[in-house]
């Protein structure tokens, strides 16, 4: 994208109400993606449509990787990735713990009508978390020998 196009989404957005953190988080998309050989995959469509697929690597009980896919608007993508930078790092107790207090102080401003975008990232989060922690507590597949 050139950067005359990124000036005029810049100046659009923050017209719209989104910080210039949210803006940056939109425009370099640096937490936007997939990994490769992840330990966990869940894919979330929240009720307006946007979907978010969160991809997790996990170190024992510590998110050491994450990156999310967003279908959706600025929003939701500035929501996304600052959920992702939360989470990195923390062990999942504490990455499911983050709250939208949290997110807000991450991404900084969104506008308001945006909170919905702020709480399917949570959520997407939370409920890969939830996902992972039901699969491990029944253990490894065992194949039956026939």
């Amino acid at each position: 994208m050139s950067s005359g196009a990124q000036e005029d989404i810049r100046g659009m957005m923050a017209e719209a109400g989104y910080s210039e953190k949210a803006i940056d988080y939109v425009l370099k998309g640096e937490q936007l993606g997939t990994l490769a050989d992840p330990d966990q995959v869940t894919t979330l469509k929240g009720p307006c449509g946007d979907t978010m697929k969160i991809s997790l690597k996990l170190n024992g009980n510590k998110i050491q990787d994450a990156k999310i896919e967003v279908l959706g608007c600025p929003g939701a993508m500035a929501s996304a990735c600052a959920v992702v930078e939360l989470a990195k790092g923390k062990r999942l107790e504490e990455a499911e713990a983050i709250d939208l207090e949290a997110l807000y102080k991450q991404v900084e401003k969104l506008p308001d009508q945006k909170l919905h975008c702020a709480k399917l990232a949570l959520m997407t989060l939370k409920k890969a978390i939830r996902e992972h922690k039901e699969k491990a507590a029944e253990g490894p597949r065992k194949i039956p020998k026939h």
